[in-house]
């Protein structure tokens, strides 16, 4: 690891000043959270614990990365969601938000299914690798454009568990 980009405490107590939000934007209706497998599945269930409402939880698998550092641009969608969205408060939750692509794809496909309304969370927010421009109601941290991982992220499915959000050296 080249450096430790954002530590485990700071990172928790940014998921919970999240949830607080959250709860304050959805009181008095049951959001659904929709995670992006895999990555974003340590910042959902983190998450979930912060949001004092009732909700409900589905996921989507989609890809963007063939193994490397750099997205192939081409988004794909791997495994689709178990929940029928029309008419319900969705809130997609997103570990990292880069060239703005797989979000953009992502919301394309959802507001055709017409939900009632749909926001975005993101745990990291890549403003300097953005190619599209996409809104995101939640930002959990703006990063520099460098290749991180840890707290879900990974490189070549490895790094995954580490407590905290750290710079691949690429050495």
């Amino acid at each position: 690891m080249r450096e430790i980009l954002i530590p485990a405490d700071r990172l928790s107590a940014r998921v919970l000043e999240l949830g607080h939000q959250i709860t304050e934007t959805y009181r008095g209706t049951t959001p659904l959270l929709v995670s992006i497998l895999k990555g974003g599945v340590v910042f959902l269930t983190d998450l979930m614990r912060s949001i004092s409402i009732p909700h409900h939880i589905d996921f989507l698998q989609l890809s963007s990365y063939d193994g490397g550092t750099k997205s192939t641009g081409t988004v794909r969608l791997l495994s689709d969601l178990a929940t029928d969205i029309g008419g319900r408060d969705v809130l997609i939750v997103e570990d990292i938000v880069d060239t703005g692509l797989t979000l953009q794809y992502l919301r394309k496909q959802l507001e055709i299914r017409q939900p009632k309304s749909l926001r975005v969370c993101a745990l990291l927010n890549k403003v300097e690798a953005r190619q599209v421009d996409v809104h995101i109601d939640f930002v959990g941290f703006d990063i520099p454009s460098q290749f991180v991982v840890g707290y879900g992220l990974d490189y070549d499915e490895k790094y995954r568990n580490l407590p905290y959000i750290g710079v691949l050296d690429m050495k």
